[in-house]
């Protein structure tokens, strides 16, 4: 279930994707190849769904509350940030936004890791990648902004 619940996210994200405005955009050197973003998405997401169910089957709802609750609300905002970055195409309100999704990640990764620690090693990967995406994201705002 708690994949399920990971990859919905990804399919709302997926539905705001890359186009023509991106490809118009400067992008630094760095800029990962379009191609890279869902193989790489897509195993974050099975990730976060296998360490959320860790955290649910050692501790359940009324054990990991707060950590669950933070699992869901940073996945809330995975989604939107694709809304607001490839369909409003607003750079500046979206790196704010995955800055906020950063801190939210790194709440849900120390929670989880006090309930259950490989689950936090799990969500490791992902806060990586929001980093390197957010220094992306700030790198488009400041040369398109």
């Amino acid at each position: 279930m708690w994949i399920v619940v990971s990859l919905a996210a990804g399919w709302v994200g997926s539905n705001f994707m890359p186009g023509e405005w991106y490809a118009a955009l400067a992008k630094p050197s760095w800029t990962p190849p379009n191609a890279v973003f869902g193989p790489v998405w897509t195993i974050l997401y099975v990730l976060m769904g296998i360490a959320a169910w860790l955290v649910w089957r050692k501790a359940g709802f009324s054990g990991a509350g707060v950590a669950l609750a933070l699992f869901i609300l940073q996945l809330v905002l995975n989604g939107l940030w694709s809304y607001i970055f490839f369909g409003a195409n607003q750079l500046l309100p979206a790196f704010v936004e995955v800055v906020i999704l950063w801190l939210l990640i790194l709440a849900t990764t120390l929670s989880f890791w006090r309930i259950v620690p490989g689950a936090g090693t799990l969500l490791l990967p992902y806060l990586c990648w929001v980093a390197f995406a957010s220094a992306l994201n700030f790198q488009l705002w400041r040369l398109n902004g």
